[in-house]
């Protein structure tokens, strides 16, 4: 079933959803990244990441200088703003695709539009710091609300749902009224329902199969599947020790997580490996919208 289709306008930019799949590339400046180890840690590596996913079919950069993998441990301003600042002034004057900031603090934010990002990914919807809201709302930015059950140092510890899709949609429902109040118009929203965040593999693979019944949210919807545990954890074999994040198979995995989320109705996907995904969602996209 074809997703709905949104056109999202902001500052300079367009970007037409519901057609084709939107892919936003991962780069993570952090020395502690679970999917690739802090390989994109220093300038020049993070640019020629940057530019080598742009040239594979990314039409979202998101770059982010604190891990939210489980149990991570907090960042601070200062270090934060050191590792993805650079990254997105080099980037803002070379590329026309619009950067992502992926951060859960309002300065962080702040200094990332100031530098030239457009888009704040805000996995805490705006709990962890409420003036996130208004900074979106005064730089007409596009604002990603995620779903996640605790918080990174807690999430994983035994996440249990009565109703998994009809509370994850309270929330993102929830979500998008504290970004209402604080200015942020509608059409600038996007949800993002959080896989691997708070959730069992049982959880996440549900989750991706129900994501159509998001739809009633009446925004855009985001995943990001790339390279997560329940991926790992179903593929790793009983006698084997849990393979890591860049393992082929894991890679082929991710894809078929992303294959099931577009059919499902996913309008973004957010992956590490844009090469792979641009040619996925090429074949899903033909396929979704063929005609006899």
């Amino acid at each position: 079933m074809p997703a709905t289709k949104y056109k999202l306008t902001w500052q300079d930019f367009t970007l037409e959803l519901g057609q084709s799949t939107r892919i936003m590339g991962v780069l993570n400046v952090t020395p502690d990244s679970f999917s690739d180890g802090g390989r994109f840690f220093g300038l020049d590596n993070a640019l020629a990441q940057a530019e080598k996913m742009i040239a594979d079919g990314a039409d979202i950069i998101d770059i982010g200088g604190e891990s939210s993998r489980p149990f991570a441990e907090i960042v601070s301003v200062e270090e934060e703003c050191r590792r993805v600042l650079p990254v997105i002034e080099h980037l803002a004057k070379q590329i026309t695709i619009p950067i992502s900031i992926d951060t859960t603090k309002s300065e962080v934010a702040s200094r990332a539009v100031s530098a030239g990002a457009s888009i704040i990914n805000d996995i805490s919807s705006l709990q962890f710091d409420p003036e996130m809201g208004n900074l979106a709302a005064k730089n007409d930015v596009l604002l990603v609300l995620m779903h996640m059950k605790g918080t990174p140092a807690d999430m994983q510890v035994s996440p249990a749902y009565d109703d998994l899709i009809g509370e994850i949609y309270d929330f993102l429902f929830q979500a998008i009224c504290r970004a209402e109040k604080s200015g942020v118009a509608k059409s600038k929203i996007i949800v993002d329902p959080g896989i691997g965040f708070g959730k069992t593999i049982s959880h996440n693979l549900f989750l991706i199969k129900k994501l159509k019944d998001l739809n009633r949210l009446g925004v855009p919807i985001l995943i990001g599947p790339s390279r997560k545990a329940f991926i790992r954890k179903i593929l790793s074999m009983p006698d084997m020790h849990e393979l890591k994040p860049d393992h082929p198979a894991v890679e082929t995995g991710t894809q078929a997580a992303v294959a099931a989320a577009v059919m499902s109705g996913s309008h973004i996907v957010r992956v590490h490996d844009v090469a792979s995904t641009f040619a996925t969602i090429k074949i899903l996209d033909a396929i979704i919208h063929s005609t006899q």
